[in-house]
């Protein structure tokens, strides 16, 4: 079976309400300070769960005193991982904020602090504006029985998106190796755009290549390349494109990629002793880092230059996607877009 980390999600029932105790707030300082201002992070059951994902909850945090304090965003361990897995989250958490510490770009979520409470878990605090994931969007989107986002909202994404991904991985020489609706976050009426998740982003050499050659490539199953897949394919900032491409399908289809034969399912027409979702496996994993079809007719004109920009990024071959700057450039100017050296395609 795929596994894939879950779409943002609303608060679970707290187990064991009895044992329940009331939790304190805990003061903490913030990575890097020496003596700093402390921190409050308040514990868990006293902030709103934003949602969750693999080993990792993120909560509202609101600063209370703070005259005119923007809220953070607060990533913490998952306290209910294996055990086993607790050092791996711990080390995603805290190359993430090594990174984002080092980041700033209006296209990513900004850091905030890296602190570390008197139980020795990790807490992450990022910007928060009233963001929603694009995941949560889409999947709002579809039970209001809608379609397709308008073109101009997708047409903002992938501006945006790739404004920060040309900063990562030009500037910050980064590979994101997750990009995917959950990782990117929309705030109002897509009035910003924003990339998050850069745990288990991957430094790239000069020629764009991964410059670990023993690095791993996580990502999320249906938004990886052919390249990620194979062993020993050459991971570049390509991978990031691929993923780039598929993110754009996602806002208009509604759908996940490859995942199209688990839209039928009905939870309650299943067995209430079954957890099994019947689907073709085989087929399933046959597809994964392929294009996955579009429907370009029911589309219509107006998704064009959206739709010629989905199959440029998703070439199977990395060597024939175009980079996230040549992306900026063709969307922000309204001129072509160069699939090879000799080939053209035109965005218009």
């Amino acid at each position: 079976m795929f596994s894939f980390t879950a779409s943002m999600a609303s608060p679970a029932t707290r187990p064991d309400e009895g044992a329940f105790k009331t939790p304190k707030t805990v003061r903490v300082r913030s990575c890097g300070s020496n003596g700093g201002t402390p921190i409050t992070i308040p514990a868990s059951p006293f902030m709103k769960k934003l949602g969750c994902g693999t080993g990792v909850n993120v909560y509202l945090m609101n600063r209370v005193g703070k005259v005119n304090a923007s809220p953070w965003a607060v990533k913490k361990i998952n306290s209910k991982c294996a055990a086993k897995q607790l050092p791996v989250y711990q080390k995603r958490l805290n190359e993430e904020a090594k990174v984002l510490k080092g980041i700033d770009h209006p296209n990513i979520v900004g850091f905030r602090a890296f602190a570390t409470a008197k139980d020795g878990s990790k807490c992450l605090a990022m910007e928060y504006g009233g963001e929603q994931s694009l995941n949560d969007l889409i999947e709002k989107r579809k039970g209001d029985g809608l379609k397709a986002f308008p073109a101009a909202n997708v047409e903002k994404v992938a501006l945006h998106v790739a404004r920060g991904l040309q900063y990562l991985h030009n500037e910050k020489k980064l590979l994101h190796g997750d990009i995917k609706s959950c990782n990117v976050v929309i705030k109002g009426d897509f009035e910003t755009v924003k990339i998050c998740d850069v745990g288990v982003s991957l430094q790239l050499d000069e020629n764009m290549r991964v410059a670990d050659p023993q690095a791993e490539y996580i990502g999320t199953e249906p938004w990886k390349p052919k390249e990620a897949l194979d062993d020993g394919g050459e991971i570049t900032d390509k991978a990031d494109v691929f993923a780039y491409g598929l993110t754009l399908w996602e806002m208009m289809t509604l759908a996940m990629p490859h995942l199209e034969m688990l839209e039928d399912y009905d939870e309650e027409e299943e067995e209430e002793d079954s957890m099994e979702i019947s689907f073709d496996e085989d087929s399933y994993y046959e597809r994964l880092g392929t294009r996955p079809p579009l429907d370009t007719e029911a589309l219509g004109s107006s998704y064009r230059r959206m739709v010629e920009l989905f199959y440029l990024c998703t070439e199977e071959d990395p060597k024939k996607r175009p980079s996230a700057a040549q992306v900026v450039q063709a969307l922000e100017n309204n001129t072509p877009l160069e699939k090879t050296a000799s080939e053209v395609i035109v965005i218009d």
